[in-house]
């Protein structure tokens, strides 16, 4: 039996062509997309910003930027506004682009494992690939993620 003491609350998230697995304590808001407003010059994986509780986020793609698959949004698709642990004052959510709705998992430790995929080689802003039960998911570098969107928001 698990110890519940170490076990934590995680979501899975369906994006086009995977399913990623975070933390629930970085989840601020479960939003119905809305068309985001354009950024001039922006990356394919930047979907435009949204306006939030008086913050401009950025919106993005997750499976673009990842090289996963191309991702369009599409009505029902779903917006997570996700809280940016970098410390950036200028950025301290960000939203991503999702296919449904988030479910909620007890992530225990001895249910959880590596999916080493046979060596193939990790997909950008993917931490690890891993197994949740039978459930296959990404983690995502959340830290790597944010210098990204950081890095061209500051820009624009």
């Amino acid at each position: 039996m698990a110890n519940a003491s170490n076990d934590i609350r995680g979501v899975l998230i369906q994006v086009t062509g995977a399913r990623l697995l975070l933390p629930n304590a970085t989840i601020a808001e479960v939003l119905s997309y809305a068309q985001p407003e354009p950024v001039d010059d922006a990356p394919e994986w930047l979907l435009g910003h949204i306006r939030w509780r008086g913050w401009r986020l950025p919106l993005i793609a997750f499976s673009r930027m990842a090289g996963i698959a191309e991702e369009n949004a599409v009505l029902g698709n779903k917006v997570l506004v996700l809280k940016a642990l970098g410390g950036n004052s200028r950025l301290p959510f960000f939203a991503l682009l999702t296919q449904g709705f988030p479910r909620l998992v007890t992530v225990a430790h001895d249910e959880l494992s590596e999916d080493a995929h046979d060596g193939e080689a990790l997909p950008a802003g993917v931490q690890a690939r891993v197994l949740l039960k039978e459930d296959a998911a990404l983690l995502p570098d959340l830290a790597a993620l944010e210098n990204r969107i950081g890095e061209f928001w500051q820009a624009a």
